[in-house]
This record gives structure tokens, C-alpha cells and sequence, in this order.
């Protein structure tokens, strides 16, 4: 009988990730009730998705009376857990689950979990190219989770021999109890504090994805990101680590030397492919690439298709997105840029004058050093939304920006992509890297960075 059969689960959250948790707890015979803070008004689409009559909805609040008689809690991603709904479940000892480990205890394919601050995505996408280079039918490569589809959708036509390439949130991995067999950890920076109040508590939801591992699995971390690489000691498996230069260890890794990504097996070193061969440009992409090398070699996977794999990446949209270049300006969407750790990693990556818009909602992220980097490269500065203000504050008073920067502020984005049409000259680069989240306006960071590539490509 299937474990769902008959359970009363109250669904919290009408994303993404909880559509489909609801898709796949009902079609497993759960009785379940979908509440989400919005109105019913505001879910209309939702609804009509959802075309099983027994699902029940309650939308607009979260009265604890959801909680009589029900068996467990799917809790959506972007669902803060210290909602009073969800601290009354545990006070009444309701298990709480989300989307991403009810497809953990389901899944018998081979699983490679993605996560960090910044570059899973880029990361979790080259893995996905490395593994459909290097399978063959009838084996199949799934590539998802925080990015794009929710794996849960699919698992049902998954076979054990399929690899499953699944990128991770902080968000899903505080509620994690079992970790994928191969897990990457690409990098740990300020990010979400919004969420988990301290980066301590970052730190340890980030690594969950190696809490459940256990001596057969492997674990592979970023040597050059003093965070991730601390996680080492936490490694119930085998370690793999990757990094711009060759350590002095004896472990297995990845490194660059000599214009070569290379993969130190414990004793040899193996070229996997020349730098020259990468179709991603920029040097901020070498890391992941890197890593990308190092869950390839994990896996077992040819070089040959580890390299294949790679150079079939050109570009990844919303992530230093070239849009067009139009009478000698270029738009470039990164959109995906929701901290300022980000932004400075884009201003690393672009070379020559530029016009930046920055803006949306503050994850209570330090914005200091992105303030010396704008310091130093002086673009004109947009700023939009609902941290504008505060965003403006900061840089006057970190670096007295507006001695020697322009600053224009807006609240409406489309008002503040139009301005930059305006100001950009012929040489530069208007770049969208927020620096903050999209909720302010937008559904996620993907529907802001498709509103800037509709206006550009408009008025272009």
C-alpha cells in the first residue's frame, strides 16, 4: 500500500513547490488541503490547475484549526518556518516535510544534490549537460528541483539506473533528513539572513546536504571558499574538493594549471579539457566549471563526456545573460543576482563603463563591500523597488557615491529600465543585478529578468 494512501496533509504554500507536492500527494490517495496567505482571488490559476475534486482549499490566512486531524505538513519553500501555523505543528508533534524530501524517500535513482550561494544553478545545469553526455538509453538524466520543475512531478518515471542532477535551497535543505549520494557544496556567502536570522544557521541548513550522507557517499566542497571548505570536517564519506590551483593534499580534486582544467585521482593528474574550449565566458565561471568537473569525475563519468558536457553550455539565462547589443550598447540580464555578493561577482565579469540597476527587496545582507566595488568602478546607478531608498542611504554614506557616481532612483522597474535607456552611451553595458529579491514585484527572480529582456528587446 502506498504510504500516502489515506493521510490527512495540509499543504502550505501555492508555488511552485507546493503545486506539485499537492499533484503528488493527491495522485498517492492523500487528502489534502492547499492554504496559501493569498486570496482566492489571487489564485485563480491555481485552482483551475489543480483538477482533483477532493482537494480541499483554504487561502487568505492560516488558522491553526488547518491543523485538526492532520497527519503532516508539506511546507513550500518560500514558507518562513516561524509562522505561527507551522510552530503550533511542532508543538503538537505534526511531522513537517517539504517537496524536496518526500522526492528524496521516493527516489531510487542515482541523486547528485547541488547547493550553495552562488553559481548552483550554472553548476547544477553543466552537471545536467556532463551526465545526458555520458548515458545512453534507456537511461534517463533529470535535471531540477530549486531550479526550473520540482523533481517530485516526475519521480514517478524515474528508473533506478536514471541520475537525478537536483539543485538545493537553504530553504529545503532546513527540513532535510536524507542526503543525496553525491553532494556539492559550490560556496557559502551571506545570503537569505531574512530567513535565517544569523549565518550560523545559514551555514548549518546548507549543510544538511551532507548531515545524512554515509560512507559510500561522496562530498565534494569549494577549496577556495573558506565557509563551504570548513564543511570538510562534517564529511561522513569520501571528499572531493575543487579550486583555481593545485593544493597541496592527497585527496582527490579538481584544479586549473597551465590553461588545463585537470582532476587529481590521489596519485596522478589527468587533463579533462583546456580552458579555450569553454563556450561560457568569463573567468567567474571557472569555478564552477570546476566543480562541475569534480561531481563528473565522482560520478564515474568519461572525460570525454565531462568535457562535451561542458562545452555545451553557452549561456544560462538570467545569469549575466548577454540580451542584445544595439547601437554599442550591451543589456545584460542577472536577474538571478538576489544578494551583493552576487553583484560584485557580475562587476568582476564585466569589463568597462556600465550602467547598474540595482533595487528590489533586502535580505538583511551587508552591502558594504559592494559599495567599495562601485566605489572603484563608478557606474551610473539605478536603483527600484522597495530597498531603493535604503540601498541609496548606504552607498552615500559608505562612499559618498553621489560625489563622483550618478544616482537615479525609481520604484517602478519598467520606469527604471526605460531611465537606462536614456543614460547608456555607445561602450556600455547596462547590467540588471539587483542585488536584492524579486518579491517586492515579481513572482521570482526569472519573471523579473523576462520583464527586462521584453522591455529591452521592445525599445531596442
Amino acid at each position: 500500500m502506498n504510504y500516502w494512501t489515506g493521510k490527512n496533509i495540509l499543504v502550505i504554500g501555492a508555488a511552485r513547490q507546493g503545486l506539485a507536492a499537492t499533484r503528488f500527494l493527491s495522485r498517492n490517495g492523500a487528502k489534502v488541503t492547499l492554504n496559501d496567505g493569498k486570496k482566492s482571488s489571487q489564485l485563480d490559476e491555481v485552482i483551475n490547475s489543480l483538477d482533483d475534486p477532493s482537494i480541499k482549499f483554504h487561502f487568505g490566512s492560516h488558522p491553526l484549526s488547518l491543523l485538526n486531524e492532520k497527519d503532516a505538513i508539506c511546507v513550500s519553500g518560500g514558507v518562513p518556518l516561524d509562522i505561527p501555523l507551522i510552530k503550533e505543528a511542532r508543538t503538537k508533534g505534526i511531522p513537517i516535510t517539504n517537496d524536496a524530501q518526500i522526492f528524496l524517500d521516493q527516489i531510487t535513482a542515482n541523486v547528485i544534490g547541488i547547493t550553495g550561494s552562488a553559481g548552483k544553478t550554472t553548476t547544477t545545469t553543466l552537471i545536467g549537460e556532463i551526465a545526458k553526455s555520458a548515458t545512453q538509453p534507456p537511461e534517463n538524466v533529470w535535471v531540477g528541483g530549486n531550479i526550473g520543475n520540482p523533481l517530485i512531478d516526475q519521480v514517478d518515471q524515474m528508473s533506478d539506473n536514471d541520475w537525478v542532477v537536483m539543485e538545493l535551497s537553504s530553504f529545503q535543505l532546513e527540513l532535510i533528513k536524507k542526503s543525496p549520494n553525491i553532494a556539492l557544496v559550490t560556496n557559502i556567502t551571506p545570503n537569505h539572513l531574512d530567513r535565517h536570522k544569523t549565518m550560523e544557521k545559514y551555514v548549518d541548513a546548507k549543510a544538511n546536504i551532507l548531515a545524512f550522507q554515509g560512507p559510500s557517499d561522496i562530498a565534494i566542497l569549494n577549496r577556495d571558499d573558506p565557509n563551504a571548505y570548513a564543511l570538510r570536517g562534517r564529511v561522513k564519506g569520501r571528499l572531493l574538493t575543487f579550486g583555481s590551483s593545485k593544493p597541496d593534499a592527497n585527496h582527490c580534486n579538481t584544479f586549473i594549471e597551465n590553461g588545463m582544467i585537470k582532476y587529481f585521482d590521489g596519485k596522478f593528474s589527468h587533463a579533462i579539457m583546456s580552458l579555450d574550449e569553454i563556450k561560457l565566458k568569463g573567468k567567474h565561471y571557472h569555478l564552477n566549471i570546476l566543480a562541475a568537473c569534480a561531481v563528473g569525475m565522482a560520478a564515474d563519468f568519461p572525460v570525454e563526456s565531462i568535457a562535451e558536457g561542458i562545452r555545451n553550455v553557452k549561456s544560462i539565462a538570467h545569469r549575466l545573460e548577454l540580451v542584445l547589443t544595439r547601437n554599442g550598447i550591451s543589456w545584460v540580464n542577472d536577474s538571478i543576482a538576489t544578494a551583493p555578493e552576487r553583484v560584485i561577482a557580475a562587476l568582476d565579469a564585466i569589463d568597462g563603463p556600465l550602467v547598474l540597476l540595482l533595487g528590489g527587496r533586502d535580505k538583511n545582507l551587508p552591502w558594504e563591500n559592494l559599495a567599495e566595488k562601485i566605489a572603484i568602478r563608478q557606474p551610473k546607478l539605478i536603483l527600484f523597488g522597495e530597498a531603493g531608498e535604503m540601498i541609496e542611504n548606504i552607498l552615500r554614506k559608505e562612499i559618498y557615491c553621489g560625489r563622483s557616481c550618478q544616482i537615479d532612483r525609481f520604484n517602478n522597474f519598467n520606469d527604471a529600465v526605460r531611465h537606462a535607456s536614456k543614460i547608456a552611451i555607445p561602450g556600455e553595458s547596462v547590467l540588471l543585478s539587483p542585488g536584492g529579491t524579486s518579491y517586492d514585484a515579481f513572482v521570482d527572480f526569472e519573471e523579473r529578468g523576462n520583464l527586462f529582456r521584453e522591455i529591452v528587446e521592445n525599445f531596442a
